[in-house]
């Protein structure tokens, strides 16, 4: 990605394949909630086979989305037709609607920080705070009542007990095994066989968190890369969205929609899904784009190009 999106043209055209394909998977899934009244089941949302099938992979998608499509309206809104306008809209209410239908409590967690990041600045601003109360009184009225049960038993309910006894020995794991840690993908294994007495199922899972998850797959080296790639991602996202004005608003969306990837991945084993590539590809692409073109501005003319 970022050594073939090194143009503005090339970078619009990527962004927006993207950001339709996310659109019509937050739209699809909306409207399956919607047409099934708002009601709650077990197995939430599904998006279609493969990286986005399963409903808390779905709602990450769906943090990465919203964010990013909610600034592109805002840097939009003004310039285009009213139909586009409210397509763009739709673009940042639909993945709204999918995460509170895809019941996975980190996701929800997720967006109400995404939501307190992205708007305190505003709340004491009379229209913006008019705004944020219907929108928290809308995902409360909206929130079916079994999915605000699984909220007040977090931390209390087998699912909960487990995934802290997985966070527990996974740290136990990466410290008996700091530089290589206990294989790729051998977290199952390997506490089914040393920790089957804190196994409140049949069978061992990943550790639903993305730092135990690298960490216990490839020791502390991996770790702090991953850490640093996601930290770095987020940080020169946030930090050029003030000095680019050119693409302000989407590195702002790019920053927050790694937030959000970062704050549900503690609950979820996605460290090698297609959110944090993708998203730290657009940033590095974006930063690099514009950074090139004032380098070319600033270039005395009759300079030779090396």
């Amino acid at each position: 990605i970022i050594t073939i999106v090194n143009t503005r043209e090339r970078f619009y055209v990527f962004l927006m394949v993207i950001l339709i394909s996310m659109a019509k998977i937050a739209i699809g899934t909306a409207k399956q909630w919607i047409l099934r009244g708002f009601s709650f089941t077990g197995w939430g949302l599904m998006g279609p086979a493969g990286y986005f099938q399963n409903s808390g992979e779905l709602a990450i998608l769906m943090l990465m989305l919203f964010p990013l499509a909610y600034y592109l309206y805002e840097y939009l809104k003004d310039d285009v037709s009213r139909w586009e306008r409210w397509l763009l809209v739709a673009f940042w209410v639909a993945p709204i609607l999918t995460i509170l239908g895809a019941s996975s409590r980190g996701a929800q967690v997720a967006l109400a920080f995404q939501l307190l990041l992205m708007f305190y600045k505003q709340i004491f601003r009379v229209k913006h705070l008019i705004f944020i109360v219907v929108l928290l009184a809308s995902i409360y009225y909206l929130l079916p009542e079994e999915q605000k049960e699984r909220f007040s038993e977090a931390g209390e309910d087998r699912t909960s007990v487990q995934r802290l006894l997985y966070w527990e020995h996974g740290v136990d794991m990466i410290k008996e095994y700091p530089w290589l840690g206990v294989g790729f993908f051998n977290f199952p294994t390997y506490y089914g066989q040393y920790f089957s007495s804190d196994l409140l199922y049949p069978k061992a899972q990943l550790p639903h968190n993305i730092f135990i998850q690298v960490g216990t797959d490839g020791g502390a080296p991996a770790l702090i890369i991953y850490v640093m790639i996601l930290m770095t991602s987020i940080g020169a996202s946030w930090r050029y969205s003030f000095v680019l004005k050119d693409c302000g608003d989407i590195l702002k969306g790019l920053s927050f929609g790694m937030v959000g990837f970062g704050l549900a991945g503690q609950f979820v084993s996605v460290a090698y899904y297609p959110f944090i590539w993708i998203g730290s590809s657009l940033v590095v692409a974006c930063v690099s784009i514009i950074r090139n073109e004032n380098a070319l501005m600033r270039k005395p003319r009759g300079t030779k190009s090396e």
